[in-house]
């Protein structure tokens, strides 16, 4: 916010609001003169951090239509989630596992929902994160915290930051191939332009994706110089007009491409020159999906917004553009806010996640387990129906991709493995997603993932590319491959 409401009396409110200011724009929230700050919320009523207790006239944007902290919805979630304990409450005793009617009171807490107000966890939560991106090398641009709750939306906020800026410069550059969401602005910068729904103001541009295919070429040499020529004529052509490059570290929905950083780092040289919002998404890459904390850290990148989500929440659904806070102010109140925006549950769950990172050797230890799965993974292509495998050097995210053989399709052997992998063998199996861009299977196990895990699955997963290749080319104990390929 730009200014924020001090109030007499509110010693312990009014910093918190003054923080707020500083580290979330303005237009997060659509205006309300009181900026309340919310400590605590049970029932019909919110009390602020000097104990004034509030009647919520509110429901936080008709949310919370059972009241806040519900001991009995509570203690239906708390089951629900298999939870170890029940949930206290301040009037009646904790529901017993066998309640019929789950008792009607609350418990004092952290509000679940606070919409438009500001709740110490909020700015608790939106502080540790920009001191945990400024921290890291390339991060020295981020300085505001643009709350989203999913990952196309915090997409769809940083452009509209970047348009924002300059009204006349609407015009998007967006890496061909990418993924960023299925929504607005997030799906019109998804894929390419042979896509349907295009919208006008996108133009994509290449990504080296023949030249990154393998992890046998990861050390090779690399010319970026044909795809700086590609920019310079949309430059030529469009000009001024061209105001926002988007692009992710790696491409993740388009089967798992993982560039050379000299491609990144000319991408981002050339926004520089030509004064062009450079917005790296990191939805899928952050959290230590390329062997460090954030992908700019790991490409040599300083981007002007970097999408986070997925890993922030740790299964939460929060996610955030943290960029300059000059593109954050050029919009005014209302125009990034929505419903869940930074809500505390969120913010928790920012919260203890960037706790874990920053208490445990996360990163560190998973460098072991990462080694042993690549490894792993490259003994996959002996396999004859695996054509490529491409990943994170130290990181945790590969690509698996399939290819005809056997007179099988590629995305045949794809299903087929997924299936193959779900049934295992004695009881003991691997769960793999549908592929992407029809024949890609994609590895990315939690980072915590113990070395011997990974033996084992590796171990597992090349029995079960062994067996297939016997089953369904030799014919000994033929099956019919997984239908399902698109």
């Amino acid at each position: 916010m730009t200014h924020a409401a001090l109030h007499v009396g509110e010693d312990r409110s009014n910093p918190i609001r003054s923080e707020c200011a500083r580290v979330e724009p303005r237009c997060l929230r659509t205006f309300t003169a009181s900026q309340a700050v919310l400590a605590a919320s049970a029932g019909s009523f919110h009390w602020t951090p000097e104990g004034r207790r509030l009647l919520d006239l509110t429901s936080g944007v008709l949310v919370a239509n059972l009241g806040h902290n519900p001991c009995g919805w509570m203690s239906r979630f708390s089951r629900a989630m298999q939870w170890p304990a029940n949930v206290g409450c301040m009037d009646s005793s904790p529901c017993s596992k066998e309640c019929a009617s789950p008792c009607k009171g609350f418990f004092r807490a952290a509000p679940m929902t606070a919409y438009n107000a500001i709740t110490p966890i909020e700015v608790r939560a939106t502080r540790m994160l920009l001191e945990t991106v400024r921290s890291c090398p390339g991060g020295s641009r981020l300085d505001q915290v643009l709350w989203a709750a999913s990952g196309s939306e915090a997409v769809v906020k940083a452009l509209w930051a970047g348009m924002a800026l300059d009204r006349n410069r609407d015009m998007i550059l967006a890496t061909r191939h990418g993924f960023h969401g299925k929504k607005g602005l997030a799906g019109a910068v998804t894929g390419s332009e042979h896509d349907r729904e295009r919208d006008p103001r996108v133009r994509f541009i290449g990504f080296p994706m023949h030249e990154c295919r393998d992890l046998s070429m990861r050390d090779q040499p690399f010319d970026p110089s044909p795809y700086r020529a590609e920019l310079d004529a949309l430059w030529r052509q469009f000009g001024m007009r061209l105001g926002m490059l988007i692009t992710e570290p790696y491409l993740g929905g388009g089967g798992s491409y993982h560039p050379y950083a000299s491609y990144l780092r000319m991408v981002q040289q050339f926004c520089r020159e030509h004064d062009i919002v450079f917005i790296l998404d990191e939805v899928q890459a952050n959290f230590g999906r390329t062997g460090k904390l954030f992908a700019y850290e790991s490409y040599g990148l300083e981007p002007d917004i970097v999408v986070l989500g997925k890993g922030l929440g740790n299964g939460v659904p929060v996610a955030a553009a943290v960029g300059r806070s000059d593109l954050f102010s050029a919009m005014d109140y209302g125009e990034g806010s929505d419903t869940w925006s930074a809500n505390p549950l969120n913010a928790a769950a920012v919260l203890a996640t960037l706790e874990e990172f920053k208490c445990g050797n996360v990163i560190g230890d998973m460098h072991k387990s990462s080694r042993i799965i690549e490894s792993g993974l490259n003994k996959l292509r002996s396999i004859p129906f695996v054509a490529h495998v491409r990943g994170e050097k130290d990181g945790m995210v590969w690509g698996i991709e399939m290819c005809d053989y056997g007179g099988k399709t590629g995305p045949e052997w794809a299903n087929a493995l997924v299936g193959a992998a779900y049934k295992g063998v004695n009881n003991e199996g691997l769960h793999i997603l549908g592929p992407l861009a029809r024949k890609v299977l994609r590895v990315s196990p939690p980072l915590v993932i113990t070395e011997a895990e990974a033996q084992q699955g590796m171990d597992l997963l090349h029995q079960i590319a062994e067996t297939l290749v016997v089953e369904h080319v030799d014919g000994k104990n033929p099956r019919p491959l997984v239908s399902g390929s698109r």
